[in-house]
């Protein structure tokens, strides 16, 4: 059956995921930026209330992915003390100013995650070519990846993605994300074993609970 990680962009979101029986919880902060590292006392809390595994956004500002030293200074901080703080993975992206894997960042942070599984997000779909990226990403340890196959909604990224899939075989998940749906989720799940939605309310961070319930609907069927 394939699972469901849902954004969330602050506690009564990802409250409400979990008590849906989401498989997993992206934790971030502002929707209008692509999402960046939340405040650890939101994750302290959901740790403290629920079991399901919460992966937790490393990003310290919107725009691009190629980061100062200064900035990944920051990102080396904020992941050491989110992983005390009993995070259960990790979501980062890290690009060179023209648009490749930063490799040597990238494995620095996986290292540091200390055996906790970490996500490249779409981060990815930025780069021209991805399946030297996806080989590039499995040789830094991280176990997924998350793409909309470079395009907008993923559904449109589709023969990428299950090329994708295909090259990646057991190596790394390739988790589906970028305009998953209700609409569109159906046809995703015959290709693929996990999809990420941010199930949110337009103009909104707020979750919305009756499209989160359309979507695990359709994904158990």
């Amino acid at each position: 059956m394939t699972k469901l990680e849902v954004a969330c962009f602050n506690e009564e979101s990802a409250l409400l995921a979990i008590q849906e029986g989401v498989d997993r919880i992206e934790l971030c902060e502002d929707y209008s930026l692509g999402g960046v590292t939340p405040n650890i006392e939101t994750l302290k809390k959901l740790k403290e209330k629920s079991t399901t595994p919460v992966y937790v956004m490393v990003r310290p500002r919107g725009g691009d992915f190629h980061y100062t030293e200064e900035e990944f200074q920051i990102m080396v901080e904020d992941l050491t003390r989110l992983k005390e703080a009993g995070a259960d993975g990790f979501v980062f992206g890290l690009l060179t100013e023209d648009h490749q894997i930063e490799i040597e960042k990238t494995q620095k942070l996986v290292t540091l995650a200390g055996g906790l599984p970490c996500t490249f997000h779409r981060a990815f779909d930025r780069v021209e070519d991805k399946q030297q990226a996806l080989e590039q990403i499995i040789s830094c340890g991280c176990t997924t990846v998350l793409t909309s196959g470079g395009e907008h909604p993923a559904m449109q990224g589709l023969e990428v993605l299950k090329a994708l899939k295909t090259q990646a075989k057991d190596r790394i998940t390739i988790l589906v994300g970028g305009g998953v749906r209700s609409n569109n989720v159906g046809e995703l799940k015959l290709n693929f074993d996990f999809v990420h939605s941010a199930c949110i309310r337009p103009n909104t961070e707020e979750i919305d609970i009756d499209e989160l319930k359309a979507i695990q609907k359709i994904l158990l069927e």
